[in-house]
């Protein structure tokens, strides 16, 4: 709601103050599609896709494991002595705490991994950003989201960013 409302003030005021409004050059960006179709967002999701394949791997091989050791368990459940059974059962659910916690801490490294891709390559396109809107001449870059109702699509400059963006990532790696 507040954004909303700041967005309208802001409107308002550019709309009242005509020398300012026909001396304004903006211009939005589609931050998701710059995200998601730039070579440095493309890259980003094949390390991120590379790491959840990888972990993904570890954590089937071991429920596999643990599934024999609970097949075997049942199977040889009654020949068992009390304390043999007993033993085998804490070693399972040690087993499935141990897989539980992989598990936690394999989505905790991919999500974080994936913050800082996405934060590195936010930090790259917002200063490409601020570079072009300097070399051409724009007052406002916004980005395009739910708060932005209409933009006409003559002032979309994300192919323009995605290129600046995309020569930048060849150059630097970022």
């Amino acid at each position: 709601m507040r954004r909303f409302l700041l967005t309208s003030i802001f409107v308002f005021c550019i709309a009242t103050n005509s020398a300012f409004a026909t001396d304004a050059k903006y211009g939005y960006l589609d931050m998701q599609r710059a995200m998601q179709t730039s070579e440095a967002g493309k890259e980003a999701k094949e390390q991120l896709a590379a790491r959840y394949t990888s972990y993904q791997k570890e954590i089937n091989a071991k429920q596999e494991d643990l599934q024999k050791l609970i097949d075997e368990f049942e199977k040889q459940g009654m020949l068992l002595s009390e304390s043999a059974r007993y033993t085998k059962d804490i070693d399972i659910q040690q087993r499935i705490k141990e897989l539980q916690r992989f598990t936690k801490d394999a989505q905790d490294d991919v999500l974080a991994k994936d913050k800082e891709l996405t934060d590195r390559i936010f930090e790259g396109l917002v200063k490409i950003v601020q570079v072009f809107c300097h070399k051409n001449g724009y007052t406002f870059i916004f980005v395009k989201n739910e708060s932005l109702v209409f933009a006409d699509d003559k002032v979309d400059v994300t192919d323009e960013i995605l290129k600046l963006l995309d020569a930048n990532h060849k150059n630097t790696g970022l």
